[in-house]
């Protein structure tokens, strides 16, 4: 990809989401722009960074680890699946971690936070579809997850996460995304140590302006950045 198309790319999606924001009676600066760079290499990443793009996300923790050094200051994401023993490759180096999904990976990243003396901040991740295939736990779970964030020294709770299903045609996902924002409100009126509900992080490249109009303020998106993830031959 050429940075001209990169730079098309991106004003593109920078105007679906101005227009998807101001649609739901918000603006562009209420929406944070995660860009998810997964198997693409560091220097198409410093190009995304030099036009603009102030967050990145990752989806392999090892993916932050060995890309870190090498790509311009911006902040990161572990958007993707974290097993508790590749914690200590990002822990030290991401703003947010979205995909928290156990009580156990919770407490892991206490600790681990605590070995350097910083805060982690993390999303709890909810399969609000309650798809098999998906990750997340159920919002009748969820409970659980938020009241023992409150005895971790180590780590805040800033908001929800999903992941919507892959729906063919001109079905959406508003009911699923409702239902998301919905549980962030719910929670948001409640009180729980630890726990602050302020951000929404659903939409990606196919469904990132349903999610903005019902409510959605981070989106994940790569493709409609960035082109086909590229995979060694």
């Amino acid at each position: 990809m050429t940075e001209r198309e990169l730079k098309e790319n991106l004003e593109d999606v920078e105007r679906r989401i101005t227009a998807a924001a101001e649609k739901s009676g918000r603006s562009r600066g209420d929406i944070t722009l995660v860009a998810v760079t997964k198997t693409h290499g560091t220097e198409l990443m410093n190009a995304a960074i030099r036009l603009g793009v102030t967050d990145i996300g990752e989806n392999r923790p090892q993916a932050i680890r060995d890309k870190f050094g090498g790509v311009l200051p911006v902040k990161w994401h572990m958007i993707g699946q974290l097993q508790t023993n590749k914690i200590k490759y990002i822990i030290d180096k991401v703003c947010l971690i979205h995909s928290v999904d156990s009580v156990h990976l919770m407490e892991e990243i206490d600790k681990q936070a605590k070995k350097h003396g910083i805060t982690a901040n993390i999303l709890i991740e909810v399969n609000i579809s309650g798809e098999e295939t998906k990750s997340g736990v159920a919002p009748s779970e969820l409970e659980e997850l938020l009241v023992r964030a409150g005895g971790l020294d180590s780590v805040k709770v800033k908001g929800l996460m999903t992941v919507a299903p892959k729906i063919d045609g001109d079905i959406t996902n508003t009911l699923h995304f409702d239902n998301m924002h919905k549980l962030f409100i719910d929670i948001g009126n409640k009180k729980y140590d630890n726990v602050s509900m302020e951000y929404l992080s659903m939409g990606m490249s196919g469904d990132f302006e349903t999610a903005i109009e019902c409510g959605s303020n981070m989106v994940r998106v790569g493709t409609a950045i960035f082109g086909a993830r590229e995979y060694p031959v």
